[in-house]
C-alpha cells in the first residue's frame, strides 16, 4: 500500500487523524494533513482506506 496526500486540497477537517492516527497528523500552524507513514503496514490498511473515504476534500490517495 502506498499513501499520498495533497495538501493543496486539504481543508483541515482532521477526519484522517481520527481514523488512522499512526499514518496521519495535522500541522500545528495550519491544521493541514501531515503524512507520517506513506507505506503503512497491512494491519492499518482498512483504517487508511476509511480515512481516504472520509476525507471531505479527497486529499488522500491510496494505491495497493
Amino acid at each position: 500500500m502506498k499513501v499520498t496526500v495533497d495538501q493543496d486540497k486539504c481543508v483541515g477537517s482532521g477526519q484522517c487523524v481520527l481514523t488512522a492516527e499512526a499514518v496521519f497528523d495535522q500541522g500545528d500552524e495550519d491544521g493541514l494533513v501531515v503524512l507520517l507513514n506513506p507505506t503503512p503496514p497491512d494491519d492499518l490498511a482498512d483504517d487508511v482506506r476509511h480515512a481516504a473515504e472520509m476525507c471531505p476534500a479527497a486529499a488522500i490517495t491510496v494505491e495497493d
